[in-house]
């Protein structure tokens, strides 16, 4: 059955629908000889053409997908212009696919972060549609009353429009610094922090711990990944209202922090 260009070709990992919509608008891509539009539907059977590269028709292809815990301090875009080391500087390299990020982490948040090469399985899981939770521990200055907690559950106005907890627990800690657990469904652009600025306080330590069915793994290094695969997979796939793939690509190789110390 036919499916629009972006899908088809997300589907196929040259990226995720939204990045080769910009392609189709930037007349990058052609389908038959003649330069693709944005609403265009493929079978397959065309000749297209990205960047003047032959992209395969293959009925399946053999996706990937990873996690990693990122560390605080690394950036979730490909490229920067002040050199800052990237998230995609430690991925296995491709061919003929790309990684795709299932959501971005801002420069100083650390935790979990979700990768795959299939575009359409990013798409939907990072579509406000999917209501995935996406939990987190954060450490605070201070101690949020039980009027704050129950004030963050209600919803708060932002900038942007009202946010709100699906749950926000105590999670330990003594002292000046707390840590609590907080659950979203929505990933809008720093939002545990502006929740928190916006009840009068600072997070000094956040860490994502969950997306969806995908839990941060506790022995899992900073800065390292590991293949998604099994029961979390399958899972992640049914989220996505997607069949699992039959075929898998092999694991990926070790990340480079573990091969650093295998060399030592």
């Amino acid at each position: 059955m036919p499916e629009r260009l972006q899908k088809w070709l997300a589907a196929r990992g040259l990226g995720s629908r939204r990045e080769i919509e910009a392609w189709i608008s930037a007349g990058r891509i052609s389908v038959d000889g003649r330069v693709a539009e944005l609403g265009l539907k493929v079978s397959g059977e065309e000749t297209i053409l990205v960047d003047g590269r032959l992209i395969e028709g293959a009925a399946e292809v053999a996706h990937q997908a990873l996690i990693m815990n990122k560390a605080a301090g690394v950036i979730c875009t490909r490229r920067d212009p002040e050199g800052r080391p990237s998230v995609f500087d430690e991925l296995p390299r491709l061919k003929g696919q790309r990684w795709i990020s299932v959501g971005r982490l801002d420069l100083q948040t650390a935790g979990l972060l979700i990768f795959t090469t299939d575009g359409e399985l990013a798409a939907r899981l990072m579509h406000p549609s999917s209501q995935l939770e996406r939990e987190y521990a954060l450490r605070i200055e201070g101690e949020l009353a039980p009027e704050v907690l129950e004030q963050l559950r209600r919803g708060i106005e932002l900038d942007d429009g009202p946010a709100r907890c699906l749950r926000i627990e105590p999670a330990g800690g003594e002292g000046r610094n707390r840590w609590y657990r907080m659950v979203l469904q929505e990933g809008r652009n720093r939002i545990v922090r502006r929740l928190m600025e916006a009840v009068g306080t600072r997070v000094n330590r956040l860490i994502r711990v969950r997306y969806g069915a995908v839990l941060l793994p506790r022995d899992l290094p900073a800065g390292e990944f590991r293949r998604l695969s099994g029961s979390p997979l399958a899972s992640t796939y049914a989220a996505a209202g997607l069949p699992r793939p039959r075929r898998q690509a092999p694991p990926p190789t070790a990340s480079r922090g573990s091969r650093r110390r295998n060399r030592r």
